[in-house]
């Protein structure tokens, strides 16, 4: 006996957006339709929506879920269950069919790889609908894109769906379509799109500040050199990525500090009403995992759970997570995807993964909303490249193909070797030792803007920004992050009017370093982008974009200080 259809009126009602795609959806009947929704936006409810449709006016007999992980494909079933669609998550590719019970299985995009015919088979034998979850992973192999295509052509229905910017590289994505541009490039073309900004106007997402901290780094080459920088200042990629693994290191004091930070923006969003709010480390191995749960203990007193990819239950420990109310969760790359831990709100970006993709499913982990005025926090280290990437929360990326390649900011390929276990005892980690790092909050990025100036781990001033309210609106966080700067640089002149009370003939100042003519000209451009905010009513980031578009450049948190010195011109003659 067939499964029973599922009952469109008891279905959750939909947001906005997903009444206007599934409206779009229904009215094109086209075979294929491409869905870009922010993480959180609801994406699985949305074409869970179309999947019951289809069944229910009989254009599909079974469904087909294709999913990144093992994990989303209990995720995916128990979400289907829920409104009365039955998928077979225990599906294995020596089985050929499902039984009757179900309405369809769900599959990884591996398992599809590794023996397209059966699933081909199996979609010829009954007219199906595949939902291509994060439709981008189809392009991570060539076995990977053309077993999909090979299993799923004969489909009746396809539908794509991502939340994240789409790769980098030249794989085309099956079933995705592409347009030529004025430039002559093929770019992808999505049907519905929904993003971050739109969300967060809606309130579908929450706010997310950036923490961004630097601080002064110590390593010992293989030739016996002792070099320092700080991190955060201009640097060669090679220097950058010694100092940020450097700071990652768990035997020096970066990392403690930043948890301690961390946690106590944990504490102040408990007591503001996310009494069940939850922290997440994400890690960039197995063994740094493990050694920053043991910081998080000796931290906070409190065990964190260690969720390791490979580790026999994993999916367990990330469900049992995601029901109670303790503190922490260490990953690694997991738990970057996909997985749906509403009550995560505070974020430790400790991993040298620094893809956009990568750091927006890392960022997508967090922004879920569950009632108004919920914010998010994630702290990372102050490297130019995720500083720019946090300043463009908000952008859009098609893939385009044929695009010449250019290096996104950092050599992302050796951070990516950097992370494999096998690395451990490798020539990277041969080529220098760790000796020591500390840190200090250098700035906070919110909608795109920078706020803020330096500030030592463990002072009131840092305490002030830990301490924000919990419960803001996106509005409320601008003006809030605006009167800490306001007063952390009235407290700054007041300390310095004291020091210059007495007249004494002084030494003329020391020029300033690279690194301090750019503090000192990002809270300049800051304050002027305020003070335009108070006249027009402009959101910082907008007046911030508006800049980059005139002047051209990266986000201020990594422009140059000749690019800042131009901004802070051209905001003057607005």
């Amino acid at each position: 006996m067939p499964a029973p259809l599922p009952a469109i009126e008891t279905f959750p009602s939909l947001r906005a957006w997903q009444r206007k795609a599934l409206v779009e959806y229904l009215r094109r009947r086209d075979p294929d339709f491409t869905a870009v929704a922010t993480p959180g936006a609801g994406k699985t409810t949305f074409a869970l929506r179309i999947a019951a449709e289809l069944l229910v006016d009989g254009t599909v007999d079974a469904v087909t879920v294709v999913a990144p992980t093992e994990h989303l494909k209990t995720q995916w079933a128990l979400a289907a269950a829920r409104i009365g669609i039955q998928l077979d998550a225990a599906f294995r590719n020596a089985d050929l069919h499902s039984s009757a019970d179900f309405h369809g299985a769900v599959v990884t995009y591996a398992q599809v790889g590794m023996a397209p015919h059966v699933h081909k088979r199996r979609t010829l034998t009954r007219r199906t609908l595949v939902i291509l979850d994060e439709i981008h992973h189809a392009g991570d192999s060539r076995s990977w894109g053309d077993g999909v295509k090979a299993a799923f052509e004969p489909a009746v229905r396809r539908l794509m769906l991502t939340g994240t910017p789409f790769r980098s590289d030249d794989n085309p994505i099956p079933f995705v379509t592409y347009e030529r541009g004025g430039d002559g490039l093929l770019r992808s073309r999505a049907d519905s799109v929904y993003g971050y900004s739109d969300a967060l106007r809606d309130g579908v997402v929450r706010p997310v500040l950036f923490l961004a901290y630097s601080g002064e780094t110590r390593w010992r080459t293989n030739a016996g050199d002792e070099l320092a920088a700080r991190l955060g200042e201009p640097m060669t990629q090679d220097l950058v990525a010694q100092a940020w693994r450097t700071a990652l290191d768990p035997a020096g004091d970066w990392m403690p500090q930043v948890l301690r930070a961390a946690d106590a923006r944990l504490t102040v969003l408990r007591k503001a009403g996310m009494g069940d709010a939850g922290g997440l480390v994400i890690a960039s191995d197995q063994q740094n995992a493990r050694s920053y749960a043991k910081l998080i203990e000796q931290v906070t007193g409190e065990k964190a759970v260690v969720v390791l990819s490979d580790d026999a239950g994993s999916s367990a420990r990330i469900a049992t997570f995601s029901a109670s109310d303790q503190r922490w969760m260490v990953a690694v790359r997991m738990v970057s995807e996909g997985v749906d831990i509403p009550r995560l709100a505070v974020g430790v970006y400790a991993t040298s993964a620094s893809t956009p993709l990568y750091f927006a499913q890392a960022i997508g982990r967090f922004v879920r909303a569950r009632r108004p005025g919920e914010t998010a926090s994630v702290f990372l280290p102050s490297v130019p490249h995720l500083l720019g990437l946090a300043s463009e929360m908000e952008a859009e990326r098609d893939h385009v193909l044929g695009k010449p390649k250019e290096q996104e900011g950092f050599d992302d390929d050796l951070l990516e070797r950097a992370q494999r276990d096998d690395q451990a005892s490798g020539e990277l980690e041969k080529r220098f030792t760790a000796l020591s790092a500390t840190a200090e909050l250098d700035q906070v990025i919110f909608d795109g803007a920078s706020f803020g100036t330096a500030a030592q781990a463990g002072t009131p001033e840092e305490e002030e920004y830990l301490g924000l309210p919990g419960l803001l609106t996106a509005d409320q966080v601008s003006l809030l992050l605006s009167k800490r700067q306001a007063e952390q640089i009235a407290a700054q002149r007041r300390r310095a009017a004291t020091r210059t009370a007495e007249p004494v003939a002084a030494a003329p100042p020391p020029p300033m370093s690279a690194a301090q003519r750019r503090v000192a000209l990002r809270r300049q451009l800051n304050a002027l982008v305020a003070a335009r905010h108070h006249r027009t009513g402009q959101p910082h980031g907008k007046i911030h974009a508006e800049l980059r578009r005139l002047c051209g450049g990266p986000p201020s948190a990594q422009a140059t200080i000749e690019q800042l010195e131009e901004r802070i011109a051209t905001v003057q003659t607005l």
